[in-house]
């Protein structure tokens, strides 16, 4: 049963586009601070990357978010649509939210553009991008029902944290032959932690490590990097590493840069590399061609390079984010959280970022917290000039869900999924089941 205006007292009414930690955070500040806030979710579930980004088998975290999140869902005056995509083709567009009387949008949809390099054979069969494989085993739907085919040799473009997610479930999950990183640059820019590292870096093969490492040498020294420091995060993450569950052989290949991949029948057979080096420009270190192509063995190549916002959501872009107003009206520490049409032709003023929607691939959990926080204080800015809503009715937006061709899932819904999956997971004897398709879940709940 829906809440009214009159039983919660607000003096706002905000749609939140979104309900990872950026959307759920930001919708509890924009509650405290006097709006009845409507949440709208593409996902049945809420938690978004904190669900569903997170490494699978981190059940405590995901547990602890998840209370958080129950927590901010409970609040009387906030509440929430799952199954419902808010985009330029989805079911709600952002100006039907503003005709419905949403006096400001705050999105939160995060990076769910996919980022690739552009390199001819990005097409072929086994080649992915990370972001679709960390949905798949987080079982999120649809990737949760595709097949995604991993070969005995896989090759991740990239070595940043996404890239020992992948490698954290090919080595440990999936026992692959063959895992590789590669990167342009060199092994003392390798942005991964070394807690992630140290899941998978005892398969590391030392050998080749050794070999490698040599042929980066001269490179490093050439550009004055610290290469005993560079080398101890690799090697002592192997002192410190869990114990393999797998044969598989780990290797990295540094000053790499992936230039096509190749194909056979439609399949991928290997990825055509060029060798770089570092050149400093003006203190910047730049990665530059020698020339020197070859190519590496594989059957599947995983593009592990980041993410960037979704083109068709209905929202100006610059690069890969959605164009932020370079002069804000309400900055929160000196930050522009105001969506911007910088060809002047559409007035996006009641439209706010926050999250990955606002910076993509910016920080995790705690980051998108501060940053929804830090998007409400700039709505709440703008809603005080603007004064309170003439009324707060949010029965048009349910007679608009109603008349969908598909069922909107609202707060009361969700315990009766969760329940569900835990009875499953008991029966089968296991830490957490969850299901792989929306007609499930949805099931679930009709039950």
């Amino acid at each position: 049963m829906f809440l009214s205006a009159t039983e919660n007292d607000a003096k706002y009414l905000v749609a939140v586009v979104g309900a990872g930690p950026a959307g759920l955070y930001a919708s509890r500040q924009l509650a405290e601070d006097g709006a009845h806030v409507c949440i709208f979710n593409r996902d049945i579930k809420p938690g978004g990357l904190a669900e569903y980004g997170i490494f699978h088998n981190k059940l405590k975290m995901k547990g602890g978010l998840r209370k958080q999140f129950n927590s901010i869902l409970d609040t009387p005056n906030i509440e929430y649509f799952g199954n419902v995509v808010v985009g330029e083709n989805g079911d709600l567009s952002l100006q039907d939210l503003l005709d419905l009387g949403f006096q400001a949008v705050l999105v939160t949809v995060g990076a769910q553009g996919t980022k690739w390099l552009g390199l001819p054979g990005e097409e072929l069969e086994g080649v992915y991008h990370a972001k679709d494989l960390v949905y798949h085993y987080n079982h999120l739907p649809p990737f949760s029902e595709r097949d995604y085919k991993m070969g005995d040799k896989v090759i991740l473009v990239g070595v940043g944290n996404v890239m020992c997610d992948i490698a954290h479930w090919t080595v440990r999950d999936l026992h692959t032959k063959e895992v590789c990183a590669i990167a342009r640059r060199g092994p003392a820019e390798a942005k991964f932690t070394n807690k992630e590292y140290q899941i998978f870096a005892k398969n590391l093969d030392l050998q080749d490590f050794k070999e490698e490492w040599a042929r980066c040498v001269p490179k490093m020294a050439a550009v004055g990097q610290d290469i005993d420091a560079a080398k101890a995060v690799f090697l002592d993450g192997v002192e410190k590493g869990l114990e393999p569950v797998s044969d598989t052989r780990f290797y990295f290949r540094f000053f790499t840069s992936p230039k096509r991949i190749v194909g056979d029948d439609g399949k991928c057979t290997g990825i055509e590399v060029e060798e770089t080096y570092l050149e400093d420009v003006d203190g910047y270190l730049k990665a530059r061609s020698t020339g020197n192509v070859t190519v590496m063995d594989c059957d599947t190549v995983v593009f592990c390079i980041g993410d960037k916002v979704d083109e068709e959501f209905g929202l100006p872009m610059e690069w890969n984010e959605f164009a932020k107003n370079p002069e804000p009206r309400y900055p929160v520490e000196e930050l522009s959280y105001e969506a911007s049409d910088p060809e002047g032709e559409r007035d996006l003023s009641k439209i706010f970022l926050a999250g990955w929607a606002r910076k993509a691939s910016e920080g995790l959990v705690g980051a998108a917290r501060k940053d929804g926080t830090n998007g409400a204080k700039a709505i709440a800015r703008y809603l005080e000039g603007a004064g309170p809503a003439e009324t707060i009715d949010t029965q048009p937006l349910k007679d608009r869900l109603a008349a969908l061709d598909k069922p909107v899932v609202v707060k009361e819904h969700l315990p009766k999924v969760l329940e569900a999956e835990a009875e499953i997971a008991a029966e089968r004897g296991v830490d957490e089941f969850k299901y792989d398709s929306n007609a499930d879940m949805l099931a679930a709940i009709e039950r």
